[in-house]
């Protein structure tokens, strides 16, 4: 009556063996995975040992004093090239344009210089009203030279023709000289260009403030 229940444990102590087994081939192979790392930390320790060994020994005989380096040890800085340097250079500032230089305009007669005028000049003119002609004279000269300053391309139809007239007005005497003629004073001031005019540019011409440049039936008055 016993056969029947060795029968049923047997198969489950096959299998608990069979399990042993597996058990006892894993702890196998752990203990040589040990057994491998262990040699490795051995051989790890007996590197550490030989490299403080060296580095100890290097330590106790280290010279007093180092050898200086020669020259063919030392390298020497690359000199920069004149393109490299002015690549480097910051930009400077670009100038500001130069200003035109200004228009010369004649001074104004002093009262002293007024009294040197000789009587027959002054025909009953005063001082004030002779720089009142000088004024407009000189009104006249600026308003021609702005005219010449600017682009042929910005102007208007009148001024073009103002521009051209002026440069045709010119000589190789009046070069580096303000002038104007009789049409520039009638252009751009209310001056009359007759007989008492002509007496006010005698105690002009008189005093050093213009004098006269003729040539090609123009007179140019040319400001001193």
């Amino acid at each position: 009556g016993q056969e029947p229940s060795v029968k049923s444990v047997l198969p489950e102590i096959g299998q608990e063996m069979s399990i042993l087994h597996d058990l006892m081939n894993k702890m196998e192979a752990e203990v040589q995975r040990q057994e491998q790392l262990n040699n490795l930390l051995k051989e790890l320790r007996k590197s550490v040992e030989r490299y403080r060994s060296e580095a100890q020994h290097l330590y106790e005989n280290i010279p007093p004093s180092l050898p200086e380096p020669t020259q063919s040890c030392t390298k020497e800085l690359p000199v920069k090239s004149e393109e490299q340097t002015k690549a480097v250079e910051p930009k400077r500032p670009k100038k500001p344009p130069k200003e035109p230089k200004p228009v010369k305009e004649a001074l104004l007669l002093t009262a002293e210089e007024f009294k040197s005028v000789p009587a027959y000049m002054k025909c009953r003119l005063t001082c004030d009203q002779i720089n009142a002609v000088l004024q407009d004279m000189n009104k006249a000269v600026v308003s021609k030279y702005k005219i010449l300053r600017q682009p042929l391309k910005s102007l208007s139809t009148v001024d073009r023709n103002l521009y051209h007239r002026f440069l045709k007005d010119e000589t190789k005497d009046t070069k580096g000289e303000y002038f104007v003629v009789d049409a520039d004073i009638e252009e751009f001031t209310q001056l009359k260009v007759d007989k008492r005019f002509h007496r006010v540019l005698n105690i002009l011409r008189h005093c050093q403030r213009v004098r006269e440049v003729r040539g090609s039936r123009l007179v140019r008055y040319v400001i001193c």
